[in-house]
């Protein structure tokens, strides 16, 4: 199933920082219209300021050697059915010092990394002194074409390839029983280990990106005619609002790697401030005011920059997955609803914010925790809220 696992550590090459230097300072801006703000876009103003960091005072070396320290990596190769073949896989592992901890594997999505579990790493594998709360062995690994996870080389790479990946990666490791969590892509993907492994190997799932249906007569009745006669509270309004304006003014990103994803890298790729600014968008935009720190914005960009696949092949999961019976707007996604315990957590600026009821149809909903602050980066933003619902 797997070879022996390698320990890793981030080690950029020389040239590669020396090539993003030459490219940072050619870089050409566009104009942009007076008072324009963000309706337009990034702001000219912030994207100098990032790519002026970037070029004279982000020290990528000291940035990379926190990453080391803090996460133990390694690389292992796992066959991928599909003649996808063997695959270099990336991921982090840190085990709690509670032999009994309950293996947790956390799956990031885009424009995430495996950093995303940088600050509930710590929480997760903590021992609570008087038992109060379960403790966990953690494993977070890179995604193919992400980070430094080899990427796929062949057309149909689909979600339950990366399920797959997450399944084989944890039964590598000894745990033949593990829970999962995941938002974004992640998501998708612990829905889909749900639905294939759910029960023998994966035990329960939790998401802070729920998946929700509207009721119908037919699908549910009794949570149909509730809404009939009794509105919908405050926060559930304020959620359909979210819903509506990243559908209006959100999702033009999706429609672009889900349909050209190659057309689209080759700016991602060769342009570092190209790649700063799309990604940088969807940081401020998808959070709920959280204060981005400039290096903690460019380490995340960097971290797309120097990744093994390059930036494009983070972004052809929208094409494979949009194309295939998995896609957003597929019937399909609403059948094999997994049976094993399913979490929410919602947080008022994700993307998408249903109502609590309509997320029944995710699965066996057996928690959800409502929050009043928080986005869609929700282990980064959150790390507190997000690991207290994980621990209840």
């Amino acid at each position: 199933m797997s070879s022996i696992e390698t320990p890793f550590k981030i080690s950029v090459p020389d040239s590669d920082l020396d090539l993003l230097q030459k490219k940072l300072s050619l870089a050409t801006f566009p104009n942009e219209l007076e008072n324009s703000g963000w309706r337009y876009g990034v702001p000219l103003a912030d994207v100098k300021r990032l790519v002026a960091r970037w070029s004279e005072g982000y020290d990528w070396r000291a940035e990379e050697a926190k990453l080391n320290e803090e996460l133990p990596q390694f690389t292992r190769d796992i066959e991928v059915s599909g003649g996808h073949g063997r695959m270099n896989i990336h991921y982090v592992h840190k085990r709690s010092e509670v032999e009994n901890a309950i293996p947790l594997l956390f799956v990031h999505g885009w424009p995430g990394s495996f950093i995303e579990v940088r600050k509930i790493l710590p929480l997760l594998v903590q021992a609570s002194p008087d038992g109060k709360f379960p403790s966990f062995h953690v494993v977070a690994f890179s995604l193919p074409g992400y980070g430094f996870s080899e990427a796929p080389k062949k057309p149909g790479f689909l979600a339950s390839h990366y399920a797959e990946i997450g399944n084989k990666l944890m039964l590598a490791l000894g745990y033949n029983e593990y829970v999962t969590q995941g938002g974004d892509w992640g998501a998708l993907i612990t829905r889909k280990i749900a639905q294939i492994y759910g029960g023998k190997h994966s035990k329960a799932w939790h998401t802070n990106m729920p998946f929700g249906v509207p009721p119908t007569l037919t699908s549910q009745p009794l949570t149909y005619l509730s809404h009939l006669f009794l509105p919908y509270t405050a926060s559930e309004k304020l959620g359909f609002a979210r819903s509506a304006e990243f559908q209006k003014e959100g999702t033009g990103y999706f429609l672009e790697q889900s349909t050209q994803p190659q057309t689209l890298g080759y700016s991602l790729t060769d342009s570092p401030v190209g790649l700063l600014a799309w990604i940088y968008e969807k940081l401020v935009n998808w959070t709920d005011g959280y204060p981005w720190e400039d290096d903690e914005v460019l380490t995340w960009v960097s971290i797309y920059y120097f990744s093994l696949g390059g930036p494009t092949a983070s972004a052809r999961i929208y094409y494979e997955v949009y194309h295939s019976s998995d896609g957003s707007t597929s019937p399909t996604r609403l059948k094999n609803k997994p049976t094993i315990p399913l979490g929410v957590s919602m947080f008022p600026k994700e993307l998408v914010v249903p109502p609590k009821s309509w997320t029944t149809a995710s699965g066996n909903l057996v928690f959800a925790a409502q929050h009043t602050s928080g986005g869609h980066f929700a282990a980064h933003e959150k790390p507190e809220l997000l690991v207290g619902d994980l621990r209840k």
